[in-house]
């Protein structure tokens, strides 16, 4: 049976946290709040650039930067919680929208629509479940992004985290990144090398609409 997506949204803050406060160190670089992503402007919901996640999905992360920083590496956050009105402008642009002034920086080599059907841009996507979050790793020797062969929100088969058309050493890259997360608790997905959720999210069948900034959390938190 068809279930109500209306019926799944709330505006329930309550169990969500900053990452900043649980991941000293993090990284950010919020894509969505700036205009430089795949659309072109300031997406629907991202009033401030940083990053929010439910408290397990940010404990999870706390263990996983603990070890990659054994390693010398540092997790740089893109985007984690996402408001479903986040969603539903990235619907309505690849429906409505003839805009494509961003297509050769994002996907070159598709049509909106290829973006929908294999897989980059959901209707409805885990990140508005609040515990997915999209990351790379930064060296802490050169203070520079490692190589992974394919920048973030390029969509393309060379970002499959399994491709092998890119060198040994952005593969190894990608692994690295790979293994300390799903050591961590969360679950890749096969079209994006930055992409994943905790596996034991505590919110699976409820997405969320409140907006992207600390301030709010800490107003509604009050």
């Amino acid at each position: 049976m068809e279930v109500d997506y209306r019926k799944q949204v709330t505006m329930d803050s309550s169990a969500f946290v900053v990452l900043a406060d649980y991941v000293p160190g993090i990284i950010q670089e919020i894509r969505y709040h700036s205009t430089y992503n795949f659309i072109g402007d300031r997406i629907d919901g991202y009033e401030q650039p940083c990053a929010i996640l439910t408290r397990e999905a940010a404990r999870a992360l706390k263990g996983v930067a603990s070890e990659l920083n054994v390693q010398g590496y540092r997790l740089k956050v893109f985007d984690a919680y996402r408001p479903a009105c986040a969603v539903k402008q990235f619907t309505m642009w690849g429906i409505e929208d003839l805009d494509m002034r961003m297509k050769p920086f994002f996907y070159p080599d598709l049509e909106k629509a290829e973006l929908f059907r294999k897989g980059y841009i959901a209707s409805r996507s885990s990140h508005s479940r609040g515990s997915t979050v999209d990351l790379t790793l930064l060296d802490m020797r050169t203070g520079k992004e490692v190589d992974m062969g394919s920048p973030f929100d390029l969509f393309s088969e060379i970002s499959h985290p399994d491709y092998r058309g890119i060198t040994d050493d952005q593969y190894n890259n990608r692994m690295v990144l790979r293994r300390a997360m799903i050591r961590g608790g969360f679950v890749p997905i096969d079209c994006e090398w930055w992409h994943f959720t905790l596996e034991n999210e505590p919110f699976p069948d409820t997405y969320f609409e409140f907006p992207v900034s600390a301030d709010y959390l800490t107003r509604a938190h009050g």
